[in-house]
C-alpha cells in the first residue's frame, strides 16, 4: 500500500525572497487541488523556533515541501533538530521554478523523483504544518 503524500507549502512571510506571482499561484493550485496539504507562514521562522512540528514532518516520510532551496529546507529542519531522511522528501523551489512548473510536479505525482535536480538526495532539503495558515 502506498503511504499518501504529505505537502508542506511555505509561504515565506517574513523573508520575502519568494516572488509573489509564484506563491500565490502554487498556493491557488493546491488550494484547488483535490490533494491534502499544510501551509506554514515561514519555515524559516518556525526552525528558529525549533517547532516540534518539524519533527513530526521530518518523521511521516513521503513529504514534498514547497518552499525555497533545497540545501536551505534541509538545514532549518536540521536547525530546528527536526533532520530530514536522505529518501521519500522532496522540495520545490519556487525562488527559481515557475509556478506552472510545481503545480505540474504536485499534479502529476512525480515528486520524490531520483532524477530530479531539486529532490533532497541530490541536493539536500525539507517540509510543514496548521500554523499561521493552518491545514487547507
Amino acid at each position: 500500500m502506498k503511504t499518501q503524500r504529505s505537502v508542506l507549502f511555505c509561504r515565506c512571510a517574513f523573508a520575502r525572497v519568494v516572488p509573489d506571482d509564484v506563491k500565490n499561484d502554487v498556493l491557488k493550485h493546491l488550494v484547488q487541488s483535490a490533494e491534502p496539504f499544510d501551509a506554514v507562514g515561514d519555515l524559516c521562522e518556525m526552525s528558529a523556533r525549533k517547532d516540534p512540528t518539524l519533527i513530526d514532518l521530518a518523521a511521516q516520510g513521503n513529504l514534498t515541501v514547497v518552499a525555497c532551496y533545497p540545501r536551505a529546507v534541509k538545514w532549518l529542519f536540521s536547525a530546528a533538530g527536526a533532520p530530514l531522511p536522505s529518501e521519500g522528501v522532496e522540495v520545490l523551489n519556487m525562488r527559481t521554478e515557475e509556478a506552472t512548473t510545481i503545480c505540474q510536479r504536485l499534479t502529476s505525482g512525480q515528486c520524490n523523483s531520483p532524477s530530479d535536480a531539486s529532490s533532497l538526495s541530490s541536493e539536500s532539503a525539507a517540509s510543514e504544518s496548521s500554523l499561521s495558515g493552518g491545514s487547507a
